[in-house]
């Protein structure tokens, strides 16, 4: 699916997000990868086998300066 050299990561693997983007829509809040996987600004995603991934934003870190 993915014509980059080197591949972009699959939808189906831990590292999805760094797929390239080929269009974004940051006026409806999503973005399509060239994985296929549709990412929300509120950090949920859409998998191509229609996989819902809850938004999963990181805990910030407690006492770091």
């Amino acid at each position: 699916m993915c014509p980059h050299d080197p591949a972009c990561p699959s939808a189906e693997g831990p590292d999805r997000e760094a797929a390239r983007t080929l269009a974004a829509h940051p006026e409806q809040g999503w973005s399509l990868l060239c994985n296929g996987v549709v990412l929300f600004e509120d950090t949920g995603e859409l998998l191509p086998s229609g996989t819902v991934i809850a938004p999963h934003r990181p805990y910030p870190l407690v006492g770091a300066a």
